[in-house]
């Protein structure tokens, strides 16, 4: 895995390096504000890029949203002291693959960062019911150029299966009795349909446009 770190304050990213060194993976560069992060994303070609929110320059958001539109096969997670639900959805609309907090331990650390090189968000238990009370809406609310029926009915099952929080091909292709590129298929057809970036995009669109029923945060359907 090689990542790119992008955080203003050199005494974290010297830390954050040590870390992530210390587990056998690959830091190609550092960056101290969101324009340098793009720039030296552009050129190191990294896997994964950890992206902190409060930046000079350019901050984490819209450093976020310009990978993610030029690059959208690039990783960003971003990592903040920020418990903010604004930062959080802000971040997730940008395209950023995941949301962590600097207070993590690190082998849950490690954990989410290998749920976003699979494609998988990487949200803590914790962030991702906020993230499904807060898109939850009613359908009225979908905007009136969104057309539902843009989705096939598997596609959607794929959707709503995502929104229930499986998200990796394993367990979609096991809950839907396909093979794992046959899903892969479904999820870039999704995607491309919705004009998104990602699988985490796909969730929280599906949410706060009302396209499918989300589960009760303690329970299964």
């Amino acid at each position: 895995m090689r990542l790119l770190l992008a955080d203003d304050h050199t005494l974290f990213r010297s830390s954050l390096r040590s870390l992530l060194e210390a587990r056998g993976l690959e830091v190609v560069g550092e960056a101290s504000d969101g324009r340098q992060a793009i720039e030296m994303a552009e050129r190191l070609r990294p896997d994964l890029v950890l992206m902190d929110l409060s930046m000079p320059v350019l901050n984490g958001i819209e450093a976020t949203r310009q990978l993610t539109a030029q690059s959208p096969e690039l990783k960003v997670v971003i990592l903040t002291a920020s418990m903010e639900d604004e930062d959080l959805f802000e971040a997730l609309r940008a395209g950023a693959h995941g949301y962590l907090l600097k207070n993590l331990e690190a082998d849950s650390f490690f954990d989410l960062l290998d749920r976003a090189l699979a494609g998988e968000p990487a949200l803590t238990p914790q962030l991702s019911r906020k993230v499904l009370q807060a898109f939850t809406k009613p359908a009225a609310t979908r905007p009136q150029h969104e057309d539902p029926d843009a989705l096939t009915e598997r596609e959607r099952q794929v959707l709503e299966l995502m929104v229930d929080g499986i998200t990796s091909n394993r367990q979609l292709a096991k809950r839907l009795e396909v093979s794992e590129n046959t899903v892969k298929f479904h999820v870039r057809n999704i995607l491309d349909k919705l004009h998104l970036h990602n699988r985490t995009q796909a969730v929280s669109h599906a949410l706060r446009h009302g396209m499918v029923e989300p589960e009760e945060p303690t329970g299964r359907r």
